[in-house]
């Protein structure tokens, strides 16, 4: 039996694979992890920031220097734009204020020494417009608070924690802090970065080792695979659809050759019985 399909299928079709490519090509994400150590020696920093581009580490900051270092071609690209020395300002200032917050809840963690935050702040662009904002808190390496700065929603993963989110939830000013930081300035960057990403021949992986970062080559088969998985799906549908409206033709016409052809098949049933008559 010939394979046909209508242009309205094939057009529908189509839609949905350019929906599909849009969805998991189109979309990036900006990452920045932060660790802060409420106590350091001398000549040790006591914050140390990596930044992520699709899960690819391409900048790296600490506290002791107070420099910004370049990774990979993408952090070479960036390192020649204007976005450079604001950037540079912003992870120190941020480094700083989240030491202010450590030592802060520091009465409220049970430890005696030294303690350590984890944050990890991160933007999602997708269609030209951010998808999605967040921060991660993480207490002496045990996780702790979550909050969705799109929506402003808190959520305690550490009921250990519960206090400090309450604390945090009434500074208004601070929540402000961490909205206009993830939803303005990440998004803005991701933004810039992105037109950099774009023009690069290929994603690279940072020489740094990161057992946290998957490589971009590993993703990229990821991708394809459900790409492949979805438009292998697309095509049984569409399969399935016409092997049923066959059936449906060939039922109405009242005939079960499996010889009669898709053309004659597609003739309605009106015209079919017109021409019987005729014939008699």
């Amino acid at each position: 039996m010939p394979l046909t399909c209508s242009p309205v299928r094939l057009l529908l079709l189509l839609l949905l694979l350019l929906t599909a490519l849009e969805i998991m090509v189109g979309a990036h994400s900006l990452c920045f992890n932060f660790t802060i150590k409420s106590w350091s020696r001398p000549g040790q920093p006591w914050c140390e920031a990596q930044v992520f581009m699709n899960k690819n580490l391409f900048l790296q900051y600490d506290s002791d220097s107070n420099m910004v270092k370049p990774l990979g071609l993408l952090g070479k690209k960036v390192n020649a734009t204007s976005t450079w020395g604001e950037l540079t300002q912003t992870l120190g200032e941020v480094g700083r204020d989240l030491r202010m917050l450590l030592l802060d809840i520091k009465p409220q963690i049970k430890t005696s020494g030294s303690s350590t935050l984890q944050v990890e702040m991160l933007c999602q662009r997708e269609a030209e417009r951010c998808t999605g904002a967040s921060w991660q808190f993480t207490i002496n390496g045990e996780k702790c608070l979550l909050l969705d700065a799109m929506n402003m929603t808190w959520t305690v993963i550490n009921h250990e924690a519960s206090k400090i989110k309450e604390t945090w939830k009434k500074d208004r000013g601070l929540e402000n802090y961490f909205r206009k930081l993830s939803v303005g300035d990440c998004d803005h960057w991701l933004r810039e970065f992105s037109e950099q990403w774009e023009v690069m021949p290929e994603p690279t992986v940072s020489p740094v080792n990161v057992s946290d970062v998957h490589g971009s080559s590993s993703s990229l088969l990821y991708t394809w695979i459900i790409l492949g998985a979805f438009i292998l799906f697309v095509l049984m549908g569409i399969f399935l659809i016409y092997i049923r409206w066959q059936k449906e033709m060939v039922h109405c016409l009242g005939l079960e050759s499996p010889h009669y052809t898709a053309g004659l098949a597609a003739q309605t049933c009106s015209e079919r019985r017109d021409e019987a008559r005729i014939s008699s």
